[in-house]
């Protein structure tokens, strides 16, 4: 049985940019190819978010500091993020990628799933799909992708990985089982060192050793995604490309801010800037939470408190007030490293409220005129007084970021 003339009962293909930020940058920086370059939040950025290849060789990795990657690498090049720029490449590369199938799942800001399973008459065997695939990123973007082809999510994603940059690796649905042996369960997409320690305990450290378990082992322990965990090492994950964004269990921002901050103004500030941008995406599509989670690491070692407002809220004003009660009653001076500020609960906001809720009308007014203003002249154009310095803290795109639905947000 070969790739080039059988049908596939099932083709999925996963498509992975290189080094992805890094790679749009030497794009716009012809100067910078060949070169080890690092990208940061910002130019005063002190951890890398990610690297070239060239970087990689030298053993630079995503969260290391600056300072120690120029031990490693005197001749790194500092790139400060640009996310709007990121965005508007990611998004062209996802709409091309539609020409093939409808069946698309965007799994992350540089990485799409394709079931081209009903294709394959038409545009040809799974193999010249994901050639074409490959060519047409390079002409949408200019950047080289990697492709992984193979009958099941898991599998295609492992492939992906396997040959890169610039990889093209086909391991077909009958070959799946074989190809995955000798692979350590880790490396499959969604098996964390939790689930690995946990399996380890009995015996299965590799993938062909997931058959000497009974099924009923991780499903006891972990309900359905145990079952499938049993066959997605098998190279039989049964879950199908997903093509609707799910309502979102969460909504937070986070910032890594200058390394053992210890100044409460700064810390203030950091806070009302990640309220505001929770609550902006609050509005921005339809939700309110009324739980949050509110963090800030110390060291080694996370302070958090979940905070509960009296009614649903959409307010960067209401969730600062919790941030300034959480540093006076869980923060004793302690130097900082990053704050977090997330929306537990996010629910449609036409939820009738409570008879005895507070008329916050006049504070949706003023919030609804800031929106349309920032979204037509820039970010913060208007912003509370606190947020008028804030030119030393860019936005990133998280890893999960999708051009579509909800999680449109940078």
């Amino acid at each position: 049985m070969t790739t080039a003339d059988t049908l596939w009962p099932r083709a999925i293909i996963l498509m992975d940019m290189n080094a992805f930020f890094a790679s749009v940058e030497q794009l716009d920086h012809p100067e910078w190819q060949g070169r080890p370059i690092a990208i940061t939040n910002g130019r005063r950025g002190s951890t890398i978010i990610t690297c070239s290849y060239e970087a990689r060789a030298w053993g630079i990795k995503t969260g290391m500091r600056l300072k120690e990657a120029r031990r490693y690498c005197p001749e790194l090049i500092q790139a400060p993020s640009r996310p709007q720029r990121y965005v508007k490449v990611s998004t062209a590369i996802m709409q091309a990628l539609q020409r093939f199938t409808p069946d698309i799942e965007i799994f992350s800001v540089d990485e799409a799933f394709l079931d081209i399973t009903r294709c394959q008459l038409l545009l040809g065997s799974p193999e010249v799909i994901a050639r074409q695939v490959k060519q047409t990123v390079l002409q949408t973007s200019g950047i080289l992708c990697s492709v992984g082809v193979s009958g099941d999510k898991t599998t295609a994603k492992y492939a992906a990985k396997l040959h890169k940059p610039d990889g093209l690796t086909i391991i077909p649905p009958w070959e799946a089982e074989e190809a995955l042996r000798n692979a350590p369960v880790t490396a499959l997409c969604g098996i964390n060192k939790g689930i690995g320690s946990y399996l380890q305990q009995h015996g299965v450290t590799y993938c062909g050793e997931m058959k000497n378990i009974p099924v009923s082992v991780l499903a006891r322990r972990f309900g359905n995604p145990g079952r499938r965990i049993w066959l997605m090492a098998q190279g039989k994950d049964p879950e199908g490309v997903i093509t609707e964004i799910a309502a979102p269990k969460s909504m937070g921002h986070g910032k890594v801010i200058p390394p053992d901050t210890s100044e409460r103004s700064v810390l203030l500030t950091y806070y009302r800037h990640m309220s505001e941008k929770v609550g902006y995406r609050l509005r921005k599509h339809h939700f309110r939470a009324q739980s949050f989670y509110i963090g800030l690491r110390t060291g080694q070692q996370w302070l958090k408190s979940r905070a509960r407002v009296a009614e649903p809220t959409d307010d960067g004003e209401i969730i600062y007030i919790q941030c300034i009660a959480f540093l006076n009653h869980h923060w004793h001076g302690e130097g900082c490293f990053q704050v977090q500020v997330t929306a537990l609960d996010p629910q449609p906001a036409q939820q009738q409220q409570s008879l005895f809720a507070v008329d916050n009308s006049k504070r949706e007014g003023v919030n609804r005129v800031m929106d349309a203003i920032n979204e037509r002249y820039g970010e913060y154009t208007l912003t509370p007084v606190r947020l008028l310095e804030r030119s030393d803290m860019p936005n990133v795109i998280a890893p999960a970021w999708k051009p579509n639905g909800h999680r449109q947000t940078i």
